[in-house]
């Protein structure tokens, strides 16, 4: 399935800005190790020293964690380049977990497209709004979910996270 598959706002062009075609569709369980190693070492460049990847289980076996979920990848050229998925919880209330994009690739609209794609679904779901949590020292990312029409909802003093809320 590629990426034009999944409905995509007019906003976000099919190929993104200095890159070859980009396709967005379904993990499939070939995609395990490169998937991990891509949103580990998001996390790595984040937490540094302080990160340890024990503390993320899901990630040893993604078909399995996220199975009944719509966890998708982007690929460019054969390679992994961003990851993202979609929680459903009830029928309310849906997430966007896993958002993660290689460094080479950021800021050129995969990580959108990831997005849109995972919106588009959740609208075809019924899902009324989607939720996004992050760390409040995760700058890059705050400022991504704020331009893709986050709404910041209120933290409490000292909160180590950050959640937003997408209205669809």
């Amino acid at each position: 399935m590629s990426w034009s598959t999944w409905p995509v706002p007019e906003s976000v062009s099919r190929t993104p800005r200095g890159v070859g075609e980009v396709v967005v569709r379904p993990f499939v369980p070939a995609d395990q190790e490169a998937a991990r190693s891509l949103i580990l070492a998001g996390m790595r460049d984040h937490w540094g020293d302080r990160y340890d990847e024990r503390l993320n289980p899901d990630l040893d076996d993604i078909a399995a964690s996220y199975a009944g979920d719509t966890f998708l990848v982007a690929e460019s050229g054969g390679v992994i380049v961003g990851t993202g998925c979609l929680t459903v919880e009830g029928t309310r209330v849906a997430r966007v977990v896993r958002m993660a994009i290689s460094p080479a690739f950021r800021r050129r609209g995969i990580g959108k497209a990831v997005l849109a794609a995972l919106l588009a679904h959740a609208r075809e779901l019924g899902v009324p709004r989607v939720g996004i949590a992050t760390n409040a020292d995760w700058h890059d990312a705050i400022a991504f979910y704020r331009g893709c029409g986050g709404r910041e909802l209120p933290r409490a003093d000292g909160a180590l996270g950050a959640e937003f809320e997408i209205a669809l």
